[in-house]
């Protein structure tokens, strides 16, 4: 099976951020979600919105068009602007995901960047947590240099 999911920084996030779409500010900022994937999904740099096609199914506490993304963080590490959230975890969960998009609820769904977990991730009757990297220019999730 080859796998369709490649982690990126999506392209139309990328004009959209300079047509000023997207907010990252703390408190009055815009609200972004996280989705997860099962492996056929075909998702990449191209991806332009939340789609629910290939999305896992609803179990526990994970719903369709994924779960809030809260304790956003935005600074600059030397000359690279990053992006942090607080870590995502769906309870009561059995499901298997590949992949994930985070997308801005607050204009029309776009999707911002495709998380590609370099294999199929499962929990059964557990919690699936969404565990984001080091906050860092080297390592934060979203990283604009």
């Amino acid at each position: 099976m080859t796998l369709s999911i490649d982690q990126a920084v999506c392209n139309t996030f990328k004009s959209q951020l300079l047509d000023a779409n997207h907010d990252f500010t703390a408190t009055t900022g815009n609200v972004f979600k996280l989705a997860l994937y099962q492996s056929n999904a075909v998702l990449n740099a191209t991806t332009t919105i939340y789609s629910a096609s290939n999305e896992v199914g609803n179990t526990g506490t994970y719903a369709a068009g994924g779960g809030l993304l809260a304790g956003q963080t935005v600074s600059l590490d030397g000359s690279v602007g990053i992006v942090d959230f607080a870590d995502l975890s769906f309870t009561g969960v059995t499901l298997s995901a590949l992949g994930a998009v985070i997308y801005n609820t607050s204009f029309s769904n776009a999707a911002v960047c495709i998380l590609d977990f370099g294999a199929v991730k499962t929990a059964t009757s557990g919690t699936f947590t969404i565990q984001f990297p080091a906050f860092t220019s080297a390592a934060a999730i979203l990283r604009i240099a």
